[in-house]
This record gives C-alpha cells, sequence and structure tokens, in this order.
C-alpha cells in the first residue's frame, strides 16, 4: 500500500509541475498534461530502479530525453490525433513527428531532466524512505 501512495504522490507532484510548466510557458495548458507529466516524471525516476545501476547522469538524461520525447509523441497520438482534442502541434517546428514532438523539445527535455531527476530521487528519499543515490557524474 505505501508504494502504492508512494507513486500516486510522484505522479501528481510530476504532472502538476508539468502543468504549471507549461503555463508558464505557454499561457495555458490542458487537463491530460497532468496525466502525460505524471506518467513521465515517474519514468524518470525509475530509470536507476529499471537498469539496476548507478547509471552515470548524462546517460539517465539522455534516458529520460528519449523516454519523455516517446511518452509525449504516444500521448500526442492519442490526445490530438485520436481523441481530435488538439492540444499541441508543433508541425511548424523543425524536425517534427508528426506534428507531437520535435527535436527542440527534445533537447530542452534533456537539460530539464536534470532537475527532475533530483527532485524525483529527492523525494522519494525525504518522504518514502529510500536510499539517496549516490550520483556519477561521468
Amino acid at each position: 500500500m505505501k508504494n502504492i501512495f508512494k507513486y500516486i504522490v510522484l505522479f501528481f507532484i510530476g504532472g502538476l509541475i508539468y502543468y504549471f510548466l507549461e503555463i508558464f510557458y505557454r499561457g495555458y495548458s490542458h487537463f491530460s498534461m497532468i496525466i502525460v507529466g505524471g506518467i513521465c516524471f515517474l519514468f524518470v525516476g525509475s530509470i536507476n530502479h529499471i537498469f539496476k545501476c548507478n547509471l552515470p547522469l548524462i546517460f539517465q538524461m539522455l534516458i529520460s530525453a528519449i523516454g519523455i520525447t516517446s511518452i509525449e509523441f504516444i500521448s500526442g497520438l492519442i490526445i490530438n490525433v485520436w481523441l481530435n482534442l488538439n492540444v499541441w502541434d508543433y508541425s511548424n517546428q523543425s524536425f517534427n513527428l508528426l506534428g507531437q514532438v520535435c527535436l527542440n523539445y527534445s533537447i530542452i527535455w534533456f537539460f530539464l531532466s536534470l532537475i527532475a531527476i533530483y527532485l524525483n530521487h529527492f523525494i522519494r528519499w525525504k518522504f518514502f524512505g529510500e536510499d539517496f543515490p549516490n550520483y556519477k557524474y561521468i
């Protein structure tokens, strides 16, 4: 039960941060971004658990950016194409894929993922008693 609570808390923290980042950047957001952001935050925090090792931060950031971009692409296909909600459209951006993701935002996610990694691990350590990782920088 404690694990379920932990993942719910992490999901909503990540989702709300994602939602408010969009409001700060674009001036508006959509409730679906809470879901997308929550999934992304859970993914970013689980990388060391998935790979069962302490990956250097640069690799965690790269995997995070690829994962976030993939989650956004799949979410975009569901939210924008299938449900026709048109929450975002990157068709006017260079190097976009079906207007759902683009290289510019993948690069931004690479750098923002460092904050997400630290925050996720801090929350797991401070509130859920997990060991704080010893980060490898190279």
